[in-house]
């Protein structure tokens, strides 16, 4: 039996952009606010589409799929921090803002819909954090919801078709296709 690979598809960061997420990481850090992991700079992106763990055929096909997506560049810009819930805190993430992020991921999942359970709550974040243990709720609430963004704007110009491998000492992507957007 073929060995399944656990995909999903992504925008990645300005160099820009990384540069800053990280600068907001090491603030954070210093306030040991929780105990935790940072996400590592070369693992920084934004999950358009999570296809779980999928057949070689699948991917193949997928891959076919994928590129039949017509679609223009687009301005992003980062956005606010945030988390999910106030009751169980598990990540940190950063909103990746502009319109172009949910078109994109409506076109996506426009093409595989039949192929792929379609996202029911897509929220355009970027993973910063996985939290084991807060220290202190209100400390952390409070440094997290009045943390300043900069307005970091940048060109999307394509996404990426990635696997990923677990391993012990985090997930390993590599590049299964980039798609490049149509440039107008």
């Amino acid at each position: 039996m073929a060995e399944l690979v656990r995909c999903f598809i992504a925008l990645e960061l300005s160099r820009e952009a990384i540069d800053y997420v990280e600068e907001i990481q090491r603030m954070i850090k210093k306030k040991n606010l929780f105990n935790g992991k940072f996400t590592e700079p070369e693992n920084l992106h934004l999950t358009l589409k999570f296809l779980s763990e999928i057949t070689p055929e699948k991917v193949e096909e997928t891959r076919k799929l994928l590129s039949q997506i017509k679609f223009k560049t687009f301005e992003a810009h980062l956005d606010q921090l945030g988390f999910f819930t106030e009751d169980n805190f598990r990540i940190v993430w950063m909103k990746l803002a502009g319109k172009g992020v949910w078109d994109l991921q409506k076109e996506i999942d426009n093409k595989l819909g039949g192929h792929f359970k379609k996202e029911e709550r897509f929220m355009g974040h970027i993973t910063i954090a996985r939290i084991k243990k807060v220290h202190d709720k209100k400390l952390f609430l409070d440094y997290i919801k009045n943390m300043k963004i900069k307005k970091i704007s940048f060109q999307i110009k394509d996404f990426v078709f990635k696997k990923s491998e677990l391993k012990r000492e985090g997930p390993v992507y590599a590049d299964i296709e980039k798609f490049n957007l149509i440039n107008e």
